[in-house]
């Protein structure tokens, strides 16, 4: 047993307190009504990738330990429309969520566990008490070495209970497609849609109602997104039709139409977790591919996972195909300019524009319409219209004042505007690049994720994917687009409260039983602190190794957000020594905070983060 364990600090984990209950059959969970298991809270929002991720990595564990863990997802919404109940149970069932979730819209468990980020996950013992802390994604190898710990050491104490845990399954769904995620049109008229919680790629008729085929399956796909049709020529050099976001199973997969035959054309299947890479497209990891565009004769890719564009370029022989990045550093939110120096947040939307000039992207976490063009001093990024992370609405008007919620989709109408399908208003969106204006085109709609351009008796129509409402729906282009003026919504989460001067930050990071941080060639830890806007922080910026740092904050700037990220790679140590061996296997551990915060007179000095907290 290791001695983080026999020396923790107990600290007596606070009740679970929200709206209500999803996935226990109407009933309340209380803490001790779980006496003598392990219980892993997992604080998350729908809208948020890598809490998606998060999710596909405590799967195994909850199968692993069903009879002595107990997980509970802790739902504390980024966006409004999170907090609607309607849309939480939806998303429990699209994201195969089969575990209790407490309904916290208030953020109230959220704050008495002084959560920070999402996700964020906190291990409670068998006798109720928190002994872990942690930030990010990447953390089940670690977070299976503490159960195994705890299972010991209250196997030995006489205080583990087995049996079936609070979890009652909801009634199975029956619409013939479910949760459709993109789609995109054939020549004849016809569409192919991603049926995304059925893990498949649907071929249905003009009328969007006939189904000709179903290509794939569970074994096949997991939740693809997007569908790209490829030009005739590029489809009948590489012998597939159809390129399809299989997001994941972390992989860019073809389909040829003539057999339905599937093949990998990217990806190896594991999730990248260095954030970088290029090369061989099938050698190389990827991480939740979202949305694809033809550009340049390229494939480009929404790679929402690390926030970034990718491109893959398609051979002959795939083993021959090569993908590399094509934008973004993997830092979360708006910074426009040079590709390789541009933030993205969670890409999820891609429309190439007409004259080949552009791809338009849709920037779902920081509401924004974005896109990225080639001039002659290399590939730019621009926004059009969206404020950062933390910043919603429904306002239409000028651009650089508009307000969008978690834009999932783009499409170019002919007359070189742009539909968005706001996803989270429920709305389609125009942007005019002739006026910089945005308008709304419909509302009313059930989580519209993508659309396409159809001409029906010689008018403009979209046929919208309505995700949330498991249906494709048309909707006539309106000459003249309503405007509204809907208020401004900032994230729920309260702001962390500093003094303006110096803070200092400090991030825990403890790593499993077994692994040690390895010295032999320098500080392997990292951290990276920028804000916005800039002018808040006037110390302290910059990337450098190292978990603490001075910061010194402006307090005349008043509040903005910090952005921090963090590293650290720690290594399997030989079990009698500690030492590590020079072949070791490594592992990397990050996480990306953006956190609200205000200054005051009387806030703290101190900003403590937990990548992984024993």
């Amino acid at each position: 047993m290791s001695d983080s364990i026999r020396t923790r600090v107990r600290v007596r984990a606070p009740e679970l307190r929200g709206r209500g209950w999803l996935n226990t059959g109407d009933r309340e969970v209380r803490l001790e009504d779980l006496r003598g298991k392990v219980v892993v809270l997992d604080f998350w929002t729908f809208c948020c990738v890598n809490c998606l991720h998060v999710l596909d990595e405590l799967r195994p564990l909850e199968e692993r330990y069903a009879d002595q863990l107990v997980l509970i997802g802790v739902h504390s919404p980024k966006f409004e429309h999170e907090a609607d109940p309607d849309a939480l149970a939806a998303a429990v069932e699209r994201y195969a969520v089969h575990h209790p979730v407490l309904d916290d819209p208030e953020l109230v468990t959220w704050q008495a566990y002084t959560a920070r980020a999402w996700p964020t996950l906190a291990v409670i013992d068998p006798e109720g008490y928190v002994v872990a802390q942690m930030s990010g994604e990447g953390h089940a190898h670690g977070l299976a070495v503490l159960i195994e710990e705890l299972l010991e050491e209250h196997a030995a104490k006489g205080t583990l209970r087995a049996g079936d845990g609070p979890y009652v399954p909801p009634p199975a769904p029956t619409t013939s497609l479910r949760f459709p995620g993109k789609l995109a049109g054939l020549p004849d008229g016809s569409v192919l849609l991603s049926d995304t919680a059925h893990h498949q790629v649907v071929h249905l008729g003009p009328d969007l109602e006939t189904e000709r085929a179903r290509y794939g399956s569970r074994e096949t796909f997991n939740e693809p997104q997007g569908v790209l049709v490829l030009p005739t020529d590029v489809a009948e050099r590489i012998g597939y039709d159809v390129v399809v976001a299989d997001s994941v199973n972390h992989q860019i997969k073809g389909i040829r139409l003539s057999d339905g035959r599937i093949g990998v054309l990217a990806g190896t299947g594991e999730q990248l977790r260095e954030r970088t890479g290029s090369g061989p497209a099938l050698k190389q990891d990827l991480s939740t591919p979202w949305d694809l565009a033809w550009w340049i004769d390229r494939v480009v890719i929404a790679m929402a996972g690390t926030h970034q564009l990718w491109a893959l370029h398609l051979a002959p022989n795939p083993a021959d195909s090569t993908v590399a990045v094509l934008a973004g550093t993997s830092s979360e939110g708006i910074r426009d300019g040079a590709a390789d120096e541009a933030w993205f947040a969670q890409p999820s939307g891609l429309a190439s524009s007409s004259d080949g000039s552009k791809v338009w992207i849709a920037d779902s976490e920081t509401s924004a319409l974005r896109s990225i063009s080639l001039n002659d001093n290399g590939f730019e990024v621009s926004t059009y219209a969206g404020q950062g992370l933390f910043d919603f609405g429904h306002r239409d008007g000028p651009a650089s004042e508009a307000l969008m919620q978690h834009p999932l989709g783009v499409t170019e109408l002919p007359d070189g505007s742009v539909a968005i399908s706001d996803t989270y208003n429920g709305a389609i969106r125009r942007y005019d690049p002739a006026t910089s204006e945005i308008s709304t085109l419909a509302t009313g709609l059930a989580e519209p994720s993508d659309a396409l351009v159809v001409a029906v008796g010689g008018e403009v129509h979209l046929v919208v994917v309505e995700s949330a409402a498991h249906r494709l729906t048309r909707v006539a282009v309106p000459a003249d687009a309503q405007r509204v003026d809907g208020p401004a919504h900032q994230t729920q989460r309260p702001p962390t409260e500093l003094a303006g001067g110096e803070v200092e930050l400090r991030v825990a990071f403890e790593p499993p039983t077994g692994q040690k941080l390895d010295l032999r060639w320098g500080d392997p830890t990292q951290l990276m602190v920028s804000a916005s806007p800039e002018g808040l922080l006037v110390d302290g910026g910059g990337t450098a190794t190292g978990l603490t740092r001075t910061l010194r904050l402006d307090p005349t700037v008043g509040s903005g957000t910090l952005h921090v990220s963090v590293r650290a790679a720690a290594c399997d140590g030989d079990p009698v020594t500690g030492e590590v061996p020079e072949h070791a296997a490594c592992h990397l551990y990050q996480q990306d905070w953006g956190i609200p915060v205000v200054l005051t007179a009387g806030g703290g000095d101190t900003l403590h983060l937990d990548l992984r907290g024993v």
